[in-house]
C-alpha cells in the first residue's frame, strides 16, 4: 500500500474523512501526538488500527469528539464529575474513561465495557471529525511499544505502507500524550500521567471532595 502525505487543508481534510468513510486509516496531528485513527463506528476500520500498529488486541482504543457535548455519542452514565472535567479541560489533553454506550464496537473497547474518550485540542482533528460526521478511533500514530510521533516524517517512518493517508500539519505542540483519569472507577483513578498535571485536576475536584488515586505499581 502506498501511503500518501498531504498537507493538513482544506481540501485534504476532505480527502481524509472519504477515506475514514471507506474503511480506511489516516493519520492526522493533534494537541498532543500524531493519531492514527478510524471511523469509530466501523468494526472492521478500528481492527486495522491493530493491524497496522502491531497493537495488542487487549489494549483498547481512545475516542475523540468534536465538542463535550458530543460525550453522550459514545458513552452512559454520565456523572456530574465527568461533566465537570470536560467543561475544564476540554479541548485538551484528559483522557477520561467511561461506561461505553451499546453502538460503540466491541473491538474499541477490546471487549471491555468501558470507553477512552477525549476532545482534543487541535484544528485538523476537530476539522476531520466535522467532515466525517463521526467519532475518530484514535491512537498514537507509531508501532506498538515505540516513541510516539510528534511529525509526520515520524509518522511515516513508522507506518508508511500500513495505512492510506499521513495529514502532515506540522510538529505538534505538544508532544506529550494525554493524561488518563477512569471514572468507572470508584475512587477516580489515574490510569496514566500526561499532559494534563494531575494536581490541576485534583483542584478542580477539590469543591465536590472527590479524592483520586493513581493506577496501583
Amino acid at each position: 500500500m502506498e501511503t500518501k502525505v498531504l498537507s493538513a487543508e482544506k481540501e485534504a481534510i476532505g480527502v481524509a474523512a472519504r477515506i475514514l468513510a471507506e474503511g480506511g486509516l489516516v493519520a492526522f496531528p493533534t494537541d498532543t501526538v500524531y493519531g492514527v485513527g478510524a471511523h469509530a463506528l466501523q468494526p472492521d476500520a478500528v481492527e486495522r488500527i491493530y493491524t497496522a500498529k502491531i497493537r495488542p488486541r487487549d489494549k483498547a482504543i481512545p475516542i475523540l469528539l468534536a465538542k463535550p457535548d458530543d460525550l453522550v455519542l459514545v458513552a452512559e452514565g454520565i456523572t456530574e464529575t465527568a461533566w465537570l472535567l470536560a467543561e475544564r479541560f476540554w479541548p485538551g489533553g484528559l483522557t477520561l474513561v467511561l461506561p461505553k454506550k451499546a453502538n460503540v464496537p466491541d473491538v474499541v473497547s477490546a471487549g471491555g465495557p468501558t470507553v477512552a474518550v477525549r476532545v482534543p485540542d487541535h484544528p485538523v482533528p476537530l476539522a476531520l471529525i466535522a467532515a466525517l460526521g463521526a467519532p475518530l478511533a484514535a491512537t498514537s500514530a507509531n508501532l506498538s511499544g515505540h516513541p510516539s510521533p510528534v511529525t509526520a516524517q515520524e509518522v511515516k517512518a513508522e507506518l508508511g505502507g500500513r495505512i492510506e493517508l499521513i495529514l502532515d500539519g506540522g510538529q505538534c505542540p505538544g508532544g506529550i500524550p494525554s493524561t488518563v483519569l477512569d471514572l468507572s472507577a470508584d475512587p477516580p483513578t489515574v490510569l496514566r500521567a500526561g499532559a494534563i498535571n494531575v494536581e490541576e485536576i485534583k483542584a478542580a475536584l477539590a469543591e465536590q471532595r472527590i479524592e483520586i488515586c493513581y493506577l496501583p505499581d
